[in-house]
């Protein structure tokens, strides 16, 4: 955990349960001079399904190339997670460490090499090292189960803190346990999922069935969060479902149970996406803005982004400004349907401008002491339709300039 602990962080991490099928180990990779484990390994049981959400970065890392590939299968028996190197941008190199790690937990497990599912995070633009990945694989293969708070705290780069969460749905009469663990602090605009992020069931669950929840979970949380604006190379979220619990398998929507999973699953994503932003880079503030009356669910979700993404927005929400007219200005600039005598914008549950015009006799007093507070809520009403969108960020300040500026040393 970093010595500079986000404000907006948890008071303590959860318990989380064990996942019958599923066994954590950690090790020393050394891929960073830092004196702290950076490899993960996770190992599953067979025939364990898996779905997965990909960044559309039109410059992957090898690992998210292999990943797309792998996932055709459905079946997964190991995930290595390499932290403090992203080996994107490498070549032939980059990818050349991929399939050497796909190996040796191949050859350990007594798998296919499409089973293993591999993730690597940090620096872009420096190979990863096959003498450090095989030396720490070798290590991590020998070493004893470890409990999710060190597998999560182990996949950490520029986070300050642990980022884990559980569920649970009822299926067939049986209690389904989901856990769930993700890493991300900055480069944060997901488009598909958000850095890394790998969850586990217990469940018995069709691969392709379990692809689509996943989709649709990912859509209403991971795709709605915003830190930075920009997109990693990296972006993977990956769900195991080991198929050992008694439970009935879910194959459609069809199946008794199948509507409290998809639940379950949609609020662990929801819990973990919401981690991310309170860990953003300097941030001191979680934000949500909720985007009423737009002329589509979609075009609403774009304008909440305009404003979510907005410098100008996010350093006034820093400085506790209660700027309103920066928010009509990221209104205006997202390209959407919207009119400017039709739009009303709040603060913590205060209008404070409504048909083109500041509210009458407004009082800032009580805006300016929910925007002191490290929970802020904007409202938007477009004033135009039906549609409507949550997204959430954080404020944008120092912290995150001198998080950024010397990443690399």
């Amino acid at each position: 955990m970093s010595d500079n602990l986000s404000p907006l962080a948890p008071s303590q991490s959860p318990i989380l349960p064990d996942i019958d099928g599923v066994t954590c180990r950690i090790a020393r990779a050394r891929y960073k001079e830092w004196d702290r484990c950076d490899l993960t390994f996770v190992e599953l049981a067979e025939n364990t399904a898996v779905a997965g959400v990909l960044t559309k970065s039109k410059c992957p890392s090898p690992e998210v190339e292999y990943c797309r590939e792998a996932l055709n299968g459905g079946k997964a028996r190991g995930l290595v997670v390499n932290a403090g190197n992203a080996n994107a941008f490498t070549g032939a190199r980059g990818m050349a460490a991929v399939e050497k790690i796909v190996s040796l937990a191949s050859t350990h497990l007594g798998c296919s090499e499409t089973e293993i599912f591999v993730s690597s995070t940090g620096v872009i633009g420096v190979p990863l090292p096959q003498d450090k990945a095989e030396a720490g694989l070798k290590s991590v293969f020998e070493a004893q189960p470890c409990g999710w708070e060190d597998a999560a705290a182990t996949i950490m780069t520029t986070d300050t803190f642990p980022k884990l969460a559980s569920a649970t749905a009822v299926v067939g009469g049986e209690t389904i346990h989901l856990n769930g663990i993700v890493k991300g602090s900055g480069m944060i605009a997901p488009d598909m999922a958000t850095m890394l992020g790998y969850i586990f069931t217990d469940a018995t669950v069709d691969a392709r069935f379990l692809q689509q929840m996943l989709s649709a979970a990912t859509a209403r949380s991971f795709n709605c969060i915003t830190v930075d604006s920009d997109t990693s190379t990296s972006d993977t979220v990956l769900a195991f479902a080991t198929g050992k619990n008694t439970a009935p398998a879910l194959t459609s929507f069809d199946d008794d149970g199948a509507d409290a999973f998809q639940a379950a699953l949609s609020d662990l994503c929801m819990q973990l996406a919401h981690l991310v932003v309170r860990d953003g880079e300097g941030a001191s503030k979680f934000i949500e803005i909720a985007v009423t009356g737009a002329d589509s669910d979609d075009s609403a979700k774009r304008i909440a982004l305009s404003i979510a993404n907005s410098p100008l927005v996010k350093t006034a929400i820093a400085g506790e400004d209660a700027n309103w007219g920066r928010v009509v200005m990221a209104v205006g600039k997202a390209g959407e349907p919207a009119d400017r005598d039709s739009l009303a914008i709040s603060f913590g549950g205060v209008t404070v401008a409504r048909d083109g015009l500041v509210v009458p006799d407004y009082d800032e007093a009580p805006v300016a002491a929910h925007l002191k507070g490290s929970e802020i809520d904007i409202a938007v009403d477009i004033g135009l339709g039906e549609g409507k969108a949550k997204v959430w960020t954080c404020d944008l300040t120092h912290g995150y300039i001198n998080i950024n500026a010397d990443y690399r040393s």
